[in-house]
């Protein structure tokens, strides 16, 4: 179970799956080992790194819908052939000249308070009408399960506050929009811990081999992260299973 947590860095309810024990067991064994927290890892290579700030207001909304949380988090774009993640750090040529910048992709996220359930995609900016077709978009992925959106959360970018045509769509919608407070991103925290556990098991799994690559992976695991992935705060069980036809 120690070789898993370490080379897969997994929490214990995945550890119990794999390992075919309680998630309580796998947290005891874990902690009786003396490992770091996954938060404390680095997502790429494991080692041990600061630990970010956390939040002691904990809450969680009664139906799905009555909160979404919004955010957008830049990935570098891989360059063809996966770069020096594949073909080794000793590549990079540190004294030649400057390398062409690829830039970076957008994953736009939405998060459920109460369900969890996600949804993304990768857009190429973050302007205030990418912003407003992405809310547009995960409107109609939470109403195709039953999912009504009655407030979102997002930061104060001004392609949120200052949008006109997102604050268009809040409106079609019928949504309240909610801020967070300045320099505060721990209070859309639901939106930040998801893009963590999406960087460190799709962006950062594995290294890919070009952009597009790590672009087609994205769907399948948004279906497991949904559908079938135990999430601990939905009792051991995929975010579908707190959503309700009639939610």
């Amino acid at each position: 179970m120690i070789a898993v947590r370490v080379a897969q860095r997994v929490g214990p309810t995945d550890l119990a799956v794999t390992c075919g024990v309680s998630a309580s067991t796998a947290s005891r064994i874990v902690a009786r080992a003396g490992l770091p927290k996954l938060f404390e890892l680095d997502p790429v290579t494991g080692v041990q790194i600061r630990a970010s700030r956390r939040s002691s207001h904990r809450y969680e909304h009664d139906k799905p819908g009555d909160l979404i949380h919004i955010d957008v988090k830049k990935l570098g774009r891989i360059p063809f052939g996966g770069g020096w993640r594949i073909e080794g750090p000793d590549t990079i040529d540190h004294h030649g000249r400057r390398q062409r910048r690829l830039g970076f992709d957008y994953v736009h996220v939405a998060v459920d308070d109460h369900s969890r359930l996600a949804f993304a995609q990768i857009l190429p900016d973050e302007t205030g009408a990418t912003c407003a077709a992405f809310l547009k978009a995960a409107a109609e992925f939470f109403a195709a399960h039953g999912i009504t959106i009655r407030r979102v959360m997002t930061d104060n970018a001004w392609n949120y506050r200052r949008s006109r045509d997102f604050q268009d769509v809040l409106t079609v919608l019928g949504a309240r929009h909610v801020l967070t407070k300045p320099h505060c991103p721990w209070q859309n925290g639901k939106a930040e811990r998801f893009n963590r556990t999406m960087q460190e098991s799709w962006a950062y799994r594995h290294p890919f081999t070009s952009n597009q690559a790590r672009h087609d992976a994205l769907e399948p695991w948004l279906e497991h992260y949904n559908y079938t992935r135990a999430h601990t705060a939905c009792g051991g069980k995929p975010p579908i299973t707190r959503v309700s036809p009639t939610s």
